[in-house]
This record gives structure tokens, C-alpha cells and sequence, in this order.
């Protein structure tokens, strides 16, 4: 049968997969498990993922600098963010320079989270702090970053 997706070429499931990268950048992982998934064999898929490597079309970094910029204009915290990465097998070199090469100010944006979500005014008890706290820390802040986000500007 010739439209079996297991018996599919190299060509065909590189093609599939170019397609799949026009739309917006994948992480490796998700590239081969999105072909897998279509019914693509595992060494075929392997093998046209490391072409698209190979060719630069496919690239760890880059879509470790796309996602982190992504999630640090929305509000999320250098945790979350690296935490995320890490679930879809991005590589901590990866990572590390995705978040260094982002220009965030982590407490400003942690203290902007804060405001957004709670108002202008601090919390002046301490099961309002202890909300606030662990909004910011489900948003990916780290402890100093929240400490910042606590005191007064």
C-alpha cells in the first residue's frame, strides 16, 4: 500500500516535517513525536530529523530562544521558563544561553505580575503576602525576584 505512512521515504517525512517548521519553530522532541504520531517509521524519522539539523532547518537554540522570549513577554519567570525547556528536552547549554541573551529585568517583571494581578498597593497582611508569594512562584519568579516584587519601590 503505498500511502502507508511506515513505508514513507527519508524525502517525504523531511518534506512533512519542513512543513510542520514553516508554521513556527518545533524542539526536536516535538518534531519527532508530531511525525511518529502521523505513523512515520522511528529510524525513517530519525534519520530526516538529522538532515533538518544538519541543514539548520531544525535547531535546539533557536527554538529555545523563540519559547523563552515568547513566555518572558508574557509574564513568566526564569524557572518556569527553564523548568518548561527541560520538559521538552532542550538541552541546560541551550537553555542557559536562551535566558542569557533574553535583556529582562526579573524582579520588574515579577513586580509588574504582582501589580497586574493584585493592584498597586503591597500586602499588608501576611496570608496576602503568602498569596502573592505563590502566584509569583507558580509564574516562575525565583525567591529574590519575589522579595523584590514585595517591597516597597
Amino acid at each position: 500500500m503505498a500511502d502507508d505512512p511506515a513505508d514513507a521515504d527519508v524525502s517525504t517525512v523531511r518534506e512533512h516535517g519542513i512543513k510542520l517548521l514553516a508554521r513556527r519553530e518545533h524542539a526536536p522532541r516535538e518534531l519527532e513525536r508530531k511525525l511518529r504520531d502521523r505513523g512515520y517509521a522511528a529510524d525513517t524519522v530519525s534519520e530526516a530529523l538529522a538532515d533538518l539539523i544538519r541543514d539548520d532547518l531544525l535547531s535546539e537554540s533557536r527554538y529555545a530562544e523563540s519559547f523563552a522570549r515568547q513566555r518572558a513577554e508574557r509574564g513568566q519567570g526564569r524557572v518556569r521558563i527553564q523548568a518548561e525547556l527541560t520538559q521538552r528536552g532542550i538541552g541546560d547549554g541551550h537553555i542557559e544561553q536562551a535566558l542569557a541573551e533574553l535583556d529582562v529585568d526579573w524582579a520588574a517583571s515579577a513586580r509588574a505580575q504582582r501589580r497586574k494581578r493584585f493592584g498597586p498597593d503591597l500586602p499588608d497582611t501576611l496570608r496576602e503576602r503568602a498569596r502573592q508569594t505563590r502566584f509569583l512562584q507558580q509564574r516562575g519568579f525565583d525567591s529574590d525576584d519575589i522579595r523584590a516584587a514585595l517591597r516597597s519601590e
